[in-house]
């Protein structure tokens, strides 16, 4: 399986913000949208960073409450790991499992098209697996 069945399934729906707004304001669309990141964009619609939950945590944890003042370039991941709609699941899991990150954009002939999180991608491969073994046990019963 790609990417792309994520994408089919999940729908392409991306929420962003810009790098000079607040992380209050970020920590209340993320609450809002019912995620766990969220996509810094620059004027151009370029990504410019991811900034999670945990980013957040970071910041309060060191700079307190007046995180919530900062802006989310203070906090975001900059250098950001991407994936194309013709990766395999597999692949792409083994790269967020190793670079321990949650959340990757999908980047379709230099346009961002999706954003899938590690638990996209264990659903993904629950399902292969499921299929597989339906299959396996469908051969072996003779229905095959």
């Amino acid at each position: 399986m790609h990417v792309s069945a994520i994408l089919r399934t999940k729908g392409s729906t991306i929420i962003t913000i810009k790098p000079s707004e607040t992380v209050a304001t970020a920590a209340h669309v993320l609450h809002l949208n019912k995620i766990g990141a969220i996509l810094a964009v620059d004027e151009e619609g370029a990504i410019a960073g991811v900034l999670s939950e945990r980013d957040i945590v970071r910041g309060l944890a060191v700079h307190g409450a007046n995180v919530l003042d900062r802006p989310v370039s203070s906090l975001m991941t900059a250098r950001v790991v991407t994936c194309r709609p013709d990766d395999t699941v597999a692949s792409v899991m083994v790269r967020m499992t190793e670079g321990r990150f949650r959340h990757m954009p999908v980047i379709d002939n230099g346009r961002l098209t999706g954003v899938i999180s590690i638990g996209d991608v264990v659903k993904q491969r629950i399902a292969e697996y499921s299929h597989e073994v339906e299959s396996l046990r469908d051969y072996v019963a003779g229905r095959a």
